[in-house]
Parts: C-alpha cells; sequence; structure tokens
C-alpha cells in the first residue's frame, strides 16, 4: 500500500519525514530571529519573554491586506521551506531511488505547503477581523459615530477579497495537483498488483481489491492526512494567539480568573466534545464493520449467480439482503442518537466562546473587532482538537480498506497475517 508509491523502507522513509520536520521547525523557530532577524508579529505571531504569543493590542489599528503573504519575513519562509523540501528530496533520491519519488516526496512538499498556506490565509483572515469591526464600531456608536467613511469600509471589504480570491486560487490550483497525486498513488498499488496477477487471479475478490480499494485508499489516506496537518498547524498558529488573546479576559464565567482562560476553555471543550462523541459512537465502527460482512455476502452470491444457474436463487437472495437490511437498520437507530449527541454538541459551539467573553463584555473592557477576532481564533483552535471526532467515520471506513488490502497482500505473498487481521477474516469471510 505504501511501498508501492514512497522511497523504501517505508518506515525509515516517513521517520526520517517526522525528524526532519522536527529539525527545520526547530531550526527555525529558535534561530529565525538571530539569523534572519525575523519579526513574527507579520504573522500574527511575537516572540514575547520566550513564548510565541500575540500581545492584546498588537495589529488592533490596521487591517490585514494581501501584502501579508509578500512580507521579506514570509518571502524568508519560503525560501527556507523551498530549501529543507529540496534537502530531504536529494537524499532520498540518492539513497533509495524510486519510480514514483518525485510525486511522493517533491509532491507531498507541495502539498504540505499549500495546507501551510491555508493555515497563514485563515490567521490573515483573523487579523482582518478585529480593526475591521472595530472601525464598524467606531462607525455606529460614541463619540465617533458617523465619522468613518463609506472609502475605508469598502477597503476593508476589498481587503477581505483580496485575500480570500488568492486563496481560492491557489485552493484551485491544490485541488488538481492533489487529484492527479491520488490517481499516481492508485497507479502505483495498481501496477504492482497487476504485475503479480497471475499469484492474485486465484484470490476471491481479487478484482475487487485492485479496481476498487486502491482507489479509496489512497484518496482515504490524502484526506485524513491533509485533515491531521492542517489541524497541527492550525494549533501551531492559533494556540500563541489565542494566548495573547486571552490576556485581555478577565474572567470565564462561574470559574473566575484562571491562567491561559481562552487556551484551557479550548482544550477542556474540545475533550468534552471528543469523549461525548466517542461515548455516543460506541457502536458504529463494530456496525460499520459488520455492513462490509453483510453488503460483501450479498454481492458474493449475486456474482456466482452470473454464472452458475443453481446460485443467487431468491429464497437465497431474500435471506442475504434481510442481513444488510438489519444491520443497516441498527447502524440508522444508533446514528439517531448519535446524531442527538452531535447536532447538540455542534450547537452549543456556536455559542460557547460568546459565553466565556460574557463576564468581559460586560465589563466593557473589549471592543467589538476583538470580540469577533476571540471568536474566530476559538473556532480555529477548538475544531482542530475536534479531528478525531470530524474524521472518525472515514478512519473507521480506511482501517476496513486497509484490512482488506493487507490480507490481499499476505495472501499473494503466502505470509501469515496478523492475529487481529486473521480474527477479521474469521468474523467477515465475504472479505
Amino acid at each position: 500500500m505504501f511501498h508501492t508509491f514512497f522511497p523504501q523502507p517505508t518506515k525509515l522513509f516517513f521517520t526520517s519525514f517526522l525528524v526532519w520536520c522536527a529539525i527545520t521547525m526547530g531550526l527555525w523557530y529558535g534561530l529565525s530571529l538571530q539569523v534572519f532577524n525575523i519579526d513574527w508579529s507579520v504573522a500574527g505571531l511575537n516572540v514575547a519573554g520566550g513564548f510565541i504569543g500575540l500581545p492584546p493590542q498588537e495589529g488592533a489599528g490596521q487591517l490585514a491586506t494581501i501584502g501579508f503573504f509578500f512580507t521579506n519575513d514570509m518571502i524568508w519562509f519560503y525560501l527556507y521551506y523551498f530549501v529543507s523540501v529540496i534537502l530531504f528530496s536529494l537524499f532520498w533520491f540518492k539513497y533509495s531511488p524510486h519510480k514514483w519519488q518525485y510525486w511522493s516526496v517533491l509532491v507531498s512538499g507541495f502539498i504540505l505547503f499549500t495546507t501551510a498556506f491555508s493555515v497563514q490565509t485563515s490567521v490573515a483572515l483573523n487579523n482582518w477581523r478585529r480593526p475591521f469591526f472595530d472601525m464598524i464600531q467606531d462607525a455606529l456608536t460614541g463619540d465617533t459615530k458617523g465619522t468613518v467613511t463609506q472609502g475605508q469600509l469598502y477597503g476593508g471589504i476589498v481587503d477581505f477579497l483580496e485575500i480570500v480570491f488568492f486563496y481560492i486560487a491557489i485552493l484551485v490550483v491544490t485541488r488538481f495537483v492533489v487529484s492527479h497525486y491520488i490517481f499516481r498513488w492508485r497507479t502505483a498499488m495498481n501496477d504492482y498488483y497487476t504485475h503479480n496477477w497471475s499469484k492474485l487471479r486465484h484470490i476471491e475478490g481479487a478484482s475487487q481489491r485492485v479496481q476498487e480499494d486502491t482507489k479509496d485508499f489512497a484518496r482515504t489516506v490524502e484526506v485524513l492526512g491533509v485533515s491531521a496537518i492542517d489541524s497541527v498547524l492550525t494549533l501551531i498558529a492559533f494556540l500563541p494567539i489565542l494566548y495573547g488573546l486571552g490576556q485581555s479576559v478577565s474572567e470565564l464565567p462561574f470559574i473566575g480568573a484562571i491562567p491561559m482562560p481562552l487556551v484551557s476553555a479550548a482544550i477542556f471543550w474540545s475533550l468534552f466534545g471528543t469523549a461525548l462523541m466517542a461515548f455516543a459512537g460506541i457502536k458504529l465502527p463494530g456496525l460499520y464493520f459488520n455492513n462490509q460482512k453483510v453488503e460483501a455476502a450479498f454481492r458474493k452470491e449475486l456474482v456466482y449467480g452470473e454464472d452458475d444457474k443453481e446460485r443467487s436463487q431468491p429464497p437465497t437472495l431474500k435471506d442475504l439482503y434481510s442481513a444488510v437490511r438489519k444491520n443497516y437498520f441498527r447502524l440508522y437507530f444508533h446514528y439517531m442518537y448519535f446524531n442527538v449527541a452531535r447536532y447538540f454538541y455542534l450547537q452549543a459551539d456556536n455559542l460557547f466562546g460568546i459565553i466565556l467573553l460574557l463576564p468581559t463584555i460586560a465589563a466593557g473592557t473589549i471592543t467589538f473587532g476583538f470580540f469577533q477576532q476571540v471568536l474566530s481564533a476559538f473556532g480555529q483552535v477548538s475544531s482542530s482538537f475536534q479531528y478525531l471526532v470530524n474524521a472518525w467515520t472515514t478512519i473507521v471506513e480506511l482501517l476496513s480498506i486497509r484490512k482488506r488490502l493487507k490480507a490481499f497482500e499476505s495472501q499473494m505473498l503466502g505470509e501469515p497475517l496478523p492475529p487481529e487481521d486473521e480474527q477479521y477474516l474469521r468474523e467477515n469471510p465475504a472479505e
């Protein structure tokens, strides 16, 4: 699954990738100020007292513009990232040449970069919110009422549209490249399996494994991988911002003053949501796996019926389809109360950030723009912490595909299956 597309040995490749990420990030965050004299406040970050945080009034009076992406500091980062990817790629091109190395290494680096770029877009829009909504507040209330011109407001909208349109352009290119990336990965697996087709053709379900599972595996891994990277990078970008914004929050409802109030609240709320979804959906993975069993049994009988008139008789098909219906109805029932918990949490999530700020709002110590910026940053952090909740059904699907392909490859190579995979096949004989 992985060795067909990525350099070998794959475990060493992915381990070296993680180590190289740690080294390059450590050098960037640890030495960028001394070596490149980079001012992190441009990216919404400010190094103060050894901790990356956003001071309460940082950038409060200036709208973020598209120039955010083309400052000297950001250009230094682009060059640094480019050199890091090239060095890593050249090492693996020399150490373990591979047919798909340009796609699996270089294009993976491109996807990682554009994912980080989308996070930076969120940072830019978060920085845009505070001064723009403060400007609206000035236009509507107090001694400054009526002093803001239409031109200033239109200018703020134009700044927003420039950032968003630039992001859309990058996103369209990224999706085009990712589509080809997924197909190349599928092609790598397809070439490997078809090359060994003489060993595979006698394995039950071989055609489905080669045609369908290779496609689904590459697509699912890409979706989960990009989402995981996006969540990690979002936390790296927004946790310091939320920490800095929390310095202006005097206390939390029912709790009072605590250290790092917004960060602590985001962690608590995300853990609560994760635990709630895991408890409410505890039966769903088993039912999803059982779906694979009953669907495959029904499909298998239909396939046999194409060549043997004694198979696929109506009574047999009726019994098999009854098993399909029974499992789906059970799944619908358990999804019903899972969705009650899920939608309750999502609706409460819309209000949780506002509730946190009620004491501070009542004290009149923040502006409308600050309020908007906190809600945006809090939403980014909490959604990143909720990665497992949002990706749970996709993870279950990937585990099922992986088990089928692992069994497929083991049968081809004559290798024994891991105990958990043997148990899965015993429970799902039609797979």
